[in-house]
Order: structure tokens, then C-alpha cells, then sequence
């Protein structure tokens, strides 16, 4: 299964833009506007799809967004390494607002929580943690245990 997600923004050219610098993505398949805006963006990475860009007309949802303690949902995003993690958070983070800085939690080992200037929030990290085989407890595995 694939997860398709939408990003509606005002300024979706523009944001376009700005996730193609974050993630180093380029537009793929799109439909503009009259005005330029875009109807439908799809950002690429490496020939796939990731998500699409629309123009949205709720012009106040940013700063609601920019204001929540906590939203309602992020878009996670795996990040190859470090220098991308580190490029993503600044680029995101830039007119942003953080919500919570990059840190380690127990299932990855850098990440971070952020709101960007176009009102979408982000859970950007690097490869998760993952339990060593003959640590994971046998009650998650279903098997019966050795002794």
C-alpha cells in the first residue's frame, strides 16, 4: 500500500519550490492554475512520487497551524542521513515554527517535530532504531519462549 498525501498551501508555487530545496526533490507531473498556482504538483524523489502540492483558498490556516501546541498530524519523512536531516530542518524551520528541536527519542536516533511558514507540519528523521532479533520479547513475535 502507498500513502498518497496533498500539501494544500497558499503560494503552492512557491512551496513547490521550497520542499524541492528541503528534500532535493524536483516537480514532476503538474496542472497550474490561470493564476500560476498550482491545481495539482507532484514532487519526486529519485523517479517516485512523494507528494503533491495544491493551492489552498483557506488563507488563515498557516497561522493556525504556526500557533498549535501540538497538531493534529505531521507527514513523517525518512531521511537518508544526517546532511539531508540537517538540510530539511533548516530549510523547514526557516519562518517556521519548532516544536521540538532535533534530539534523539528511542526509535531514532536524530529527529525533530516542526511547523513550516506554509502551515504543514513535519516529523523529519534519520534511520529508526531498530531492536536487535534476540531482544525482541517473544510475547511480539508469537513464538513460544526457549526455556
Amino acid at each position: 500500500m502507498d500513502l498518497g498525501a496533498t500539501l494544500y498551501v497558499v503560494d503552492s508555487a512557491e512551496a513547490a519550490v521550497f520542499y524541492c530545496r528541503a528534500f532535493h526533490m524536483t516537480i514532476g507531473y503538474n496542472v497550474k492554475h490561470d493564476n500560476g498556482t498550482y491545481l495539482h504538483a507532484e514532487l519526486e524523489k529519485d523517479g517516485k512520487s512523494v507528494f503533491a502540492v495544491s493551492e489552498s483558498s483557506e488563507g488563515d490556516i498557516r497561522e493556525k497551524m504556526l500557533l498549535a501546541p501540538q497538531p493534529t498530524m505531521s507527514l513523517g519523512v525518512n531521511l537518508k542521513d544526517e546532511g539531508e536531516l540537517l538540510n530539511a530542518y533548516e530549510t523547514l524551520g526557516s519562518e517556521g515554527h519548532v516544536l521540538r528541536p532535533l534530539g534523539s527519542l528511542p526509535w531514532s536516533p536524530n529527529s525533530a517535530d516542526l511547523v513550516d511558514k506554509y502551515g504543514v507540519c513535519w516529523y523529519i528523521y534519520v534511520s529508526q532504531h531498530k531492536p536487535e532479533e534476540d531482544v525482541i520479547p517473544t510475547a511480539l513475535t508469537g513464538e513460544p519462549s526457549a526455556s
